[in-house]
């Protein structure tokens, strides 16, 4: 599952989040994610899967599962429109 490896390693290497991450875990409550946390895993994500996630989006997130679904629609959505897969992209770094 691409979407939770990639939130384990933001919490591992972004947010120094020791803790193994599991898809049932709340992302407030068992992780300790706060604002600030949201934020370097939001941008995280849209960086990696080229989604854009809204403050509307992470209000309806409480669980990593939830997460993972959320960036899988937009994913798909971004697919729907004609927007490039993210291995496909070029990379300007």
């Amino acid at each position: 599952m691409e979407i939770l490896a990639e939130i384990r390693r933001v919490f591992s290497g972004e947010l120094e989040i020791p803790e193994p991450v599991e898809l049932r875990h709340e992302l407030a409550k068992d992780l300790g994610v706060d604002s600030m946390g949201a934020i370097v895993l939001a941008v995280g994500l849209e960086d990696r899967f080229r989604v854009k996630l809204s403050d509307e989006d992470a209000a309806a997130v409480v669980t990593v599962q939830d997460l993972v679904d959320l960036v899988e629609r937009r994913s798909s959505e971004a697919r729907a429109t004609g927007q490039p897969e993210p291995d496909q992209r070029q990379d300007s770094r």
